[in-house]
C-alpha cells in the first residue's frame, strides 16, 4: 500500500508528511489494516509488522501506536529521533529541531518506549553511518529504564543495510523471529 508521503503521487501526496513524518503514513497503514483485518482469512490476533530504515522507524512507530494490533515486529536499522538522522533526509522532512521542535518532539520514539507491548526485535549494522547507533541504543536505553524487554542483534561487520551472505541469516532471523512470536 502507497501511504501519503510515496513518491509518484504528486507533490501534495508526497508533502503530507512534512514537518511530521510517521503521523499521516500511520494513519493511511492502519486504514489499510482496517481492510485486511475485515476479511476471514486475515488471523487479527497474529499481526506482524517489518521495515528497514524508515520502515524500522514506521515499524516501531506502528508497534507503540497501535499495541492491540501488532504482535510481533522486526525493525531493522531504524530511525530513532529525527534530530540524529542525516541532514540530506532529515531536514528535507523535518526541517531542524530549531524550526519544527513540536514536530521532532511529536515523531521522536524515546518516549514511546514505555508504550511497547509488541514482541520487538531490532537489528542493526554496528557501523551504519547512516542511521549510527545512537538511534537504536537510545530506545533500548529507554526500554531498560521503563522495564520493557526488546531484542536485540547488531551485525558486526556491516553499515546501513546487511547485504552479501549476511543477508540470508538477517532474513533467516526475521523469518524466525515472526514463526516464534507469532
Amino acid at each position: 500500500m502507497d501511504n501519503r508521503g510515496t513518491p509518484n503521487h504528486g507533490a501534495e501526496y508526497e508533502k503530507a508528511i512534512h514537518g511530521q513524518c510517521g503521523q499521516a503514513e500511520m494513519a493511511d497503514q492502519m486504514e489499510g489494516m482496517k481492510w485486511l483485518m475485515s476479511h476471514p482469512w486475515v488471523d487479527c490476533d497474529r499481526i506482524g509488522v517489518h521495515g528497514w530504515i524508515y520502515g524500522g522507524f514506521m515499524t516501531i512507530s506502528l508497534t507503540v501506536n497501535y499495541p492491540e494490533v501488532f504482535k510481533v515486529a522486526v525493525a531493522g536499522g531504524p530511525v530513532i529521533d529525527w534530530k540524529w538522522y542525516e541532514v540530506m533526509y532529515g531536514e528535507r522532512y523535518m526541517e531542524t529541531e530549531a524550526t519544527n521542535p513540536e514536530g521532532f518532539a511529536k515523531t521522536s520514539l524515546i518516549p514511546r518506549a514505555k508504550d511497547l507491548k509488541s514482541k520487538l526485535l531490532i537489528c542493526q549494522g554496528a557501523i551504519d553511518d547512516t542511521v549510527v547507533w545512537e538511534h537504536s541504543l537510545s530506545f533500548i536505553e529507554s526500554c531498560i529504564k521503563n522495564k520493557v524487554q526488546v531484542d536485540y542483534f547488531p551485525y558486526p561487520t556491516h553499515p546501513h543495510n546487511v547485504r552479501g551472505v549476511d543477508r540470508v541469516h538477517l532474513m533467516d532471523k526475521v523469518t524466525m523471529y515472526f514463526e516464534d512470536y507469532l
